[in-house]
Order: structure tokens, then C-alpha cells, then sequence
């Protein structure tokens, strides 16, 4: 059949839209990006950023693009953005059918949000308080810390969390707060100075960390992708590969 018989029409329309579970760390805790939203469905329920891609643009562009237009953040340098799966359940939008194309994205510095567009305000929240969600929000949610939690144990995407130069300490936090669970500080230590291309210590630089000892040496994400070995969550040390 030539391409210019095809029938568009043959098969009922659907929607596609993009959600996006945004992640930073402050005060010591792990809070997500919260939009309240400002039309139904769902009018004043708290749900993650996202809408509608657009006929001309990408999913990724359509996520940067509802970041910016729902909470304000235009310029956000340092955003570790990856695709983390895809919802299509029939009844998860109750306008119509909607497939929604979900982002996990980590955010070291995170600026303070302000609603926009359809989103009557938008907010960090404490990941521990952010539930219920509209939609099927809260089971992105859990997914994206999910995956967050994992990619932690194998790549060096934990150092998207901190600032361009960081102690080890700040490093171990957040594993910490992603984990939801205390490591030894020496065996942490230990573990990342001997991951080859982990991190690169700074020359001559160091930072106060408000205790009596001496200033902390500071390091920068070196070059490594994964870590080689795995740096394992406790609960997971000692399991088979």
C-alpha cells in the first residue's frame, strides 16, 4: 500500500504527554518538584510537572519546555535529565487516552520554583510528604526514586546531586538520604578513592564543615561513567551479581 492511502484515521487518537519527577536534595533531605495543579482534572491536587507534546517537538524538548513553563525554572544548569519509562494504562487519565513518557531528572542546586501556566504553584516537597499525586503520579514517583536509588549503586550519578566542587562527605550524604541509611564514613571513604575515575580531588582546595578538625579536601565527578566495583547498598552487599 502506498503511504499516501494510509488512513490516519484508521485507529482512535490518543494523547502523549510528559511527566517529570525532579529530585534535589536540600536541608539534608530528598525532596521532589510539586505542581499544583490549576484545571481539572485533578484542580488543586499537587501532581509532578508534565504535560502534552506538542506535534513538532520531542518528548525530552516537551519536558524541558513544561519544566520551564510550570514552575518557572528556565535556566537550570546542572539538570541530569534520563527517560525512565513509559505509562499507558487505558484509564490513567480520565479526558481521554493518554501514554505518558516519564523523566527522572536530578537537580545539585535547586532554585526556588514558581507556578505558571496551567499550575497554580509549584514547590519542593519532602519526598516523605509528597503523597497522594494525581494521575498515576505516585507510582512514577516511587519509580523514579527507585531507579535513582539503583543508578547510585552502579554509575557515578550521585555526583549530579552535589555542586561542582564537594567534600566526601557531602558525596556520602547523599547516598544517605537517597538510601534512606547510614554508611561507615571509612569504608565509604575507602570505597570511592579506590573506584578508578569515581572523583578527582581539587589541588590545594578544601572547605570548613563546622567541626573542630581540619578543612575537608575537595573533589569534582572525574571522568568514570560506572562504578567498577559496584558500590552496593548494605541491604544488597554480599548478594550474588
Amino acid at each position: 500500500m502506498d503511504v499516501a492511502d494510509y488512513d490516519k484515521y484508521a485507529y482512535e487518537p490518543f494523547a502523549v504527554t510528559v511527566d517529570l519527577a525532579v529530585l534535589t536534595l536540600r536541608a539534608g533531605a530528598l525532596h521532589v518538584l510539586l505542581v499544583e495543579r490549576g484545571q481539572e482534572p485533578y484542580a488543586g491536587h499537587w501532581a509532578l510537572p508534565g504535560g502534552f507534546v506538542q506535534p513538532d517537538e520531542s518528548a525530552e524538548t516537551a519536558a524541558r519546555r513544561e519544566l520551564a513553563e510550570e514552575t518557572g525554572l528556565f535556566d537550570v544548569s546542572g539538570l541530569h535529565l534520563e527517560q525512565l519509562r513509559t505509562y499507558s494504562e487505558p484509564d490513567r487519565d480520565p479526558r481521554m487516552r493518554v501514554v505518558s513518557v516519564a523523566f527522572a531528572a536530578l537537580l545539585p542546586d535547586a532554585p526556588e520554583p514558581h507556578g505558571g501556566s496551567d499550575a497554580a504553584d509549584a514547590r519542593w516537597v519532602p519526598y516523605g510528604t509528597a503523597r497522594p499525586l494525581a494521575f498515576d503520579h505516585d507510582r512514577i514517583l516511587a519509580d523514579a526514586h527507585e531507579r535513582v536509588g539503583a543508578k547510585l549503586e552502579y554509575s557515578c550519578l550521585a555526583t549530579a546531586f552535589c555542586p561542582p566542587e564537594f567534600t566526601l562527605g557531602e558525596l556520602q550524604q547523599v547516598y544517605e538520604t537517597v538510601w534512606g541509611t547510614t554508611l561507615d564514613r571509612p569504608n565509604f571513604r575507602r570505597k570511592v578513592l579506590a573506584t578508578p575515575g569515581f572523583v578527582e580531588q581539587v589541588p590545594g582546595a578544601a572547605r570548613l564543615t563546622g567541626g573542630r578538625g581540619k578543612p575537608a579536601a575537595l573533589y569534582r565527578a572525574g571522568p568514570a561513567t560506572a562504578l567498577h566495583p559496584p558500590l552496593l547498598r548494605p541491604s544488597r552487599e554480599g548478594r550474588p551479581a
